[in-house]
């Protein structure tokens, strides 16, 4: 029986449509009218009691499940006659399926990285008490979000293994290609039935071809056609670690999914990857910002944008990446439109041809001409500038900051209804050299006040606080099991309010949520919140509120703020809007913060109230991430890289509600930076930087760039720092 669209199950949940149907059931998308939120409703036709009594237990033990790359049971119910039904996380994108039908074939790394994230879920799985298999997996039950974060989904076929017992009973899928043999009948099934599935997935979207059937190859009725006869480009190492995970006999196969893992890992031809960052490119979004799957209506291709892989993953920053292996590239000018004419080499050919001769004519006339000429003009083409000897030591007090000019300008803000393309005017890249060098940086460096940070001293990180002025008094504050960081400071110096669990620094934390904590590590007290993660949390001026990125509506990014007096959360977010990283004015009447409003990450700013959204950052090809504003509320800071993967610097803005857009790099050479945020009194600001030979450390300098210093140390994992505010 198929629901229709209106239907309200168990008194609850409002089903919306029907998102896939197989023999066992369908999977519709809902709205949980208690809480507000959109959910999958996975239904199982099998109702005779004895499969209802199991269905009740498996429910409860999958509703304990908190990994990264699975969605969360949050409810299971039988409606006599009727069905089975578990209630999950619904994950909002497209699923492997509609990947594979949108470009064919997917590209090797991404494969990879689909398999070694749901080798990831399978181990979690297989480490439950009891341990529990999936039997359902293919590439329709592999969701990709729209920050490129990977799912393993639909769990309704998903059975507890105890001991040696064999999941004799029970539903059971038989997908062919698929399913390994010992699934179809009575057979034994265990991990290595899942390990088959994945690897037939895989095999699919390498080769854009279903492997032969796994029961007919047992009878020897057919043979595994090669991967590479199907594409002769992928690598022997995939192709055999795949043709591995699809042998008929179970004890050929790997024998856990992490031996899985591993051998996608080692084929691998990518030097940047680290084990347990798994996000792939997103899917495409219409101009809305609203994935395919969920736009009204389909956008004309011309008009459709892609959200950037940065971003979402939302806008992952690189991690203890070596320098020798950045991205160096300057950010480039908005691409102009070619007018149709004469080619460019030919122009190139005849410049070059007049350039020649008339050089020959110079030379021939004044031969020294030339050479009196370089010696007048290469002083000014390249001027020396000052730069730091080492990047662990204080600056010396001839240091001239670099604060390089972002070569356009563009017209105001936009709004969030009515956002036209900004009219840049380009103008020469100009070096800004303050007219007053500074013969002399304070001492000691640093100004006054602690700096709270997120560090991993002990193995997990967790949030510790430091004297500013000079990396003094270091203390450890939270002790949480699963880690802590991204810590802000109460408007009173009393207490912080941190994020758990937390592995190391991301964007996105999809299982997190918000705690508070007394400054000397008592009085730890969580946050209520919904299915889905909490993060990025803001302590509003006036103390009363918490603003926060969640992703409690459907696993989108969007906006929250937390009144503190009765623990209600209002969202601010437009209804398809993906936004995170707010950052309260200091008025506390203004929220800035990283949206896709426009297709590209950049940086807008709203109402305290969520009204009044309008885009602030042009940035051309840029993506901006991690805004915050200067104490007098007349600069906003913030960290731009060119693309993932390369290198991030810190730029600034001066905030103007008219007038044109302009953006300032705040050089300190090569080194990275990224999160920086202004003192209280404003001189200064902290960040996270890092080198080819040093971990992830806390820097300070002074607000344009000089006097840097390095306040933490050592090979820990140091990021998310926060200067407290003034008492």
């Amino acid at each position: 029986m198929i629901l229709e669209r209106g239907t309200l199950l168990n008194n609850r949940y409002r089903i919306v449509e029907i998102l896939g149907q197989g023999g066992m059931g369908s999977v519709y998308r809902a709205v949980d009218e208690n809480l507000g939120v959109e959910v999958a409703v996975k239904d199982n036709l099998f109702t005779t009691e004895e499969y209802a009594r199991q269905f009740r237990r498996e429910a409860i033990i999958l509703a304990n499940l908190r990994h990264p790359n699975l969605p969360r049971v949050m409810d299971h119910f039988v409606i006599n006659g009727q069905g089975q039904y578990l209630v999950m996380d619904y994950i909002e994108g497209e699923d492997l399926r509609q990947r594979m039908e949108r470009i064919g074939v997917v590209p090797e790394e991404e494969v990879i990285t689909i398999g070694a994230a749901v080798c990831d879920a399978l181990a979690y799985l297989a480490s439950r008490k009891p341990s529990i298999i999936h039997r359902d997996i293919k590439p329709g039950n592999i969701k990709i979000t729209p920050q490129g974060h990977i799912f393993l989904v639909d769990f309704g076929l998903a059975k507890t293994l105890h001991g040696s017992q064999a999941t004799t009973t029970g539903a059971r899928a038989m997908t062919p290609g698929y399913s390994p043999p010992e699934q179809y009948g009575t057979a034994r099934t265990d991990h290595r039935s899942d390990i088959f599935s994945l690897g037939a997935t895989l095999y699919a979207a390498l080769t854009g071809a279903t492997p032969e059937d796994a029961l007919a190859r047992a009878m020897d009725q057919a043979e595994l056609t090669s991967i590479r006869k199907h594409n002769q480009r992928i690598s022997r190492r995939l192709t055999t670690a795949i043709e591995k995970s699809l042998e008929v006999r179970p004890d050929d196969r790997y024998q856990t999914p992490e031996e899985f893992k591993q051998a996608l890992l080692g084929a691998s031809t990518s030097s940047k990857r680290r084990e347990g960052d798994y996000y792939v490119a997103p899917p495409p979004v219409d101009e809305k910002g609203i994935p395919e799957d969920e736009a009204p209506a389909a956008a004309p291709e011309s008009e459709k944008v892609q959200l950037p892989s940065e971003k979402n993953a939302q806008s992952i920053l690189p991690i203890s990446t070596p320098l020798e292996e950045l991205d160096l590239s300057l950010p480039r000018s908005r691409p102009v439109k070619r007018r149709k004419g004469i080619g460019c080499w030919t122009v190139f050919l005849l410049v070059a041809l007049l350039l020649v001769g008339g050089g020959i004519g110079v030379y021939n006339y004044d031969p020294e001409l030339p050479e009196r000429a370089m010696a007048q003009f290469w002083p000014m083409i390249f001027s020396p500038m000052a730069t730091p000897t080492s990047a662990l030591v204080a600056v010396e007090a001839s240091f001239t900051p670099t604060l390089t000019q972002i070569p356009f300008t563009s017209t105001p803000q936009a709004t969030a209804t009515d956002t036209p393309e900004p009219t840049i005017t380009l103008t020469p890249t100009e070096t800004l050299i303050p007219t007053e060098t500074p013969t002399s940086v304070p001492t000691p460096l640093g100004g006054s006040g602690q700096i709270a940070f997120a560090s991993d001293i002990t193995g997990v990180p967790q949030v510790y606080v430091i004297n500013s002025i000079d990396g003094s008094g270091l203390r450890q504050i939270t002790d949480m099991p699963e880690g802590a960081c991204q810590p802000s400071w109460s408007p009173d110096l009393l207490r912080i309010v941190f994020i758990s669990p937390c592995d190391t620094n991301r964007d996105y934390y999809p299982l997190s949520a918000l705690y508070l904590i007394n400054l000397d590590g008592t009085g730890l007290q969580p946050l209520p919140k919904l299915s889905g993660g909490d993060y990025d949390p803001d302590w509003s001026p006036d103390g009363k509120h918490i603003a926060f990125t969640s992703l409690r509506n459907s696993g989108r990014p969007q906006i929250y703020v937390l009144n503190l007096e009765d623990n209600s959360a209002k969202l601010l977010s437009g209804k398809f809007s993906t936004d995170s990283q707010p950052s309260w004015s200091p008025d506390g009447k203004q929220l800035i913060y990283v949206s896709t409003g426009s297709g590209s990450q950049q940086i807008w700013v709203m109402d305290a109230d969520g009204g009044n959204p309008s885009q602030f950052s042009y940035s051309t090809n840029l993506v901006d991430s991690r805004p915050t504003w200067s104490p007098d509320q007349q600069t906003v800071l913030f960290t731009q890289l060119v693309k993932l993967g390369g290198i991030p610097w810190v730029s600034f803005a001066p905030y103007q509600v008219t007038g044109e857009y302009e953006e300032y790099r705040l050089g300190q050479g090569s080194l990275p930076m990224r999160e920086a945020v202004f003192s209280p009194d404003g001189l200064w600001i902290v960040f996270e930087a890092w080198t080819a030979k040093t971990g992830h450390d806390i820097y300070i300098s002074s607000a344009s760039g000089a006097g840097l210093r390095q306040v933490t140390s050592g090979p820990a994992f140091d990021f998310d720092p926060a200067w407290s505010p003034l008492p």
